[in-house]
């Protein structure tokens, strides 16, 4: 069954500080302190033309943060299907998420990890270790 997005809504919202918000113009963002690692990602115009032909994965698609670019790339290379990214993103410590493919462990995994990414340190240090992304 597809994930949607009350299923991230789901998971983000038990991780300690998060909290869901709505962006202009609309789409639903989730947050915690003051970091938003995990957001509704449309595409713009831009975006589909850079496609080039190729496939256009569906919305509903939620970008997620990522420790650094490193991580980046080591989830990126896992393969994990749903997990890509577009070239908007070259530079930037995220990656998208097709819902309606990706796996709910990777899902989860990927939530939990842009949680602690963008965590305050008191929050981090009251959790239990963190699951690294996964490869």
């Amino acid at each position: 069954m597809a994930a949607t997005l009350d299923d991230v809504a789901a998971i983000a919202l038990v991780l300690p500080g998060t909290t869901e918000e709505e962006r202009s113009p609309g789409g639903r963002a989730w947050a915690v302190g003051t970091t938003t690692y995990a957001w509704e990602r449309a595409f713009s115009k831009a975006d589909v033309r850079r496609f080039a032909g190729a496939r256009v994965p569906p919305p509903p698609i939620v970008a997620i943060r990522v420790d650094d670019l490193g991580e980046k790339e080591v989830v990126l290379a896992a393969g994990h299907r749903g997990v890509f990214t577009i070239p908007h993103f070259d530079g930037y410590a995220a990656v998208l998420v097709e819902l309606r493919v990706v796996g709910r462990r990777v899902l989860r995994q990927l939530l939990e990890d842009g949680w602690a990414a963008g965590a305050p340190p008191d929050l981090l240090a009251a959790r239990q270790p963190r699951r690294r992304a996964p490869r």
